[in-house]
């Protein structure tokens, strides 16, 4: 079971939830950027046991054409980059059934910034320090450490028999299997937005701290009052933005120490930049605040330009927030597992 890499995009890698556990030794947690996402596209393509760790691929901006040389399960989730096989359109947030010799088309997102296809059995690149995912700084994991190019050839994990087995079930029963349109609560993560006038801007949350007390009670208020653009000196490392700056005490520098994703670095210049996937293990920036593990999937969607404002949260309302997050997926899981168990039992009784 495999598939080609025609045409890799702007930016393709091989990801799954991330590297945990090595930040001491300098190594980052990389995974995919829009972790709901991730998780979506693998219910969807029948990775029902654990969506978390099967492996996908993480288009950035556009995903060019990839052609499949047996036989495939395969969903496609987040930024819409009006999927089409062999050049009819096909939907998002779907099982897909495709044939040896089918080509997909990734075009440019008419919406979001990163796609993920999921296949049945997840991809097959070595595990590296408990993960499948590509550390792009450190150049391991995924596909020989690095963005995908044209001619790599990707494994899954399941055998032609196994497919062929799930594909006979699942044909004609896709729609029960799907999000429609009509769910835009599933689709989406669960993150709040705020009202300027007639403008949405999304809303993240974020706890205080850990160095808070290094801003002034001016420069927290800015924070979490005024809105602020995306630069374009954003990627998988940061989230850098623009707009007013925040006043600091006495200067941003601090003994480096630990940062995980979601972690609100300050500059000098007083501008706030989003710590994502590929952050660095430690920094030496005060953080005025760390974005929630829930929200991070929607700031992952948006492009340089796109405005975002900042909330303070309590850690109490933010394992709330994750815990409202986690059941809302696994009862679309179970979900799934019901109309899974009605497949078979119909092909048994045929």
């Amino acid at each position: 079971m495999a598939f080609e890499i025609l045409l890799p995009g702007a930016l393709s890698t091989v990801q799954d939830k991330g590297r945990s556990g090595y930040l001491n030794q300098g190594f980052q947690e990389s995974g995919a950027c829009d972790k709901y996402s991730m998780r979506l596209a693998n219910l969807l393509a029948g990775n029902l046991e654990e969506p978390e760790q099967a492996a996908v691929v993480e288009f950035t901006l556009n995903g060019g054409e990839i052609r499949f040389t047996s036989d495939e399960i395969l969903a496609l989730t987040g930024a819409d980059m009006s999927p089409a096989l062999n050049g009819h359109p096909v939907p998002m947030y779907s099982p897909i059934l495709a044939e040896a010799g089918d080509i997909l088309t990734l075009g440019f997102a008419v919406w979001g910034l990163r796609t993920y296809m999921a296949v049945y059995g997840g991809i097959s690149v070595p595990v590296v320090m408990g993960s499948r995912s590509t550390n792009l700084k450190c150049r391991m994991g995924g596909f020989g450490g690095r963005p995908l190019r044209a001619g790599d050839v990707l494994e899954n994990g399941k055998t032609p028999e196994q497919a062929r087995h799930l594909k006979e079930m699942l044909k004609g029963r896709e729609p029960d299997l799907s999000i429609d349109v009509n769910e835009p609560w599933l689709r989406l993560p669960g993150n709040p937005c705020r009202y300027y006038g007639n403008e949405r801007f999304i809303l993240l949350r974020a706890v205080a701290g850990p160095q808070d007390e290094a801003f002034t009670e001016s420069g927290l208020k800015t924070f979490v009052r005024a809105p602020y653009r995306l630069s374009r000196d954003c990627d998988r490392m940061a989230c850098r933005l623009e707009g007013p700056a925040i006043e600091m005490k006495k200067g941003a520098d601090i003994i480096s120490d630990g940062i995980v994703e979601g972690s609100v670095q300050v500059s000098a210049s007083g501008l706030p930049m989003v710590l994502m996937a590929d952050h660095q293990t430690a920094g030496g920036y005060a953080k005025i605040a760390t974005v929630i593990s829930t929200d991070i999937p929607a700031l992952a969607q948006l492009r340089p330009g796109d405005w975002v404002t900042f909330q303070y949260v309590t850690p109490k309302e933010a394992v709330a927030a994750a815990r409202k997050e986690e059941k809302k997926l696994r009862e679309f899981q179970e979900r799934l597992k019901q109309v899974f168990h009605g497949c078979q039992e119909r092909r048994k009784r045929v």
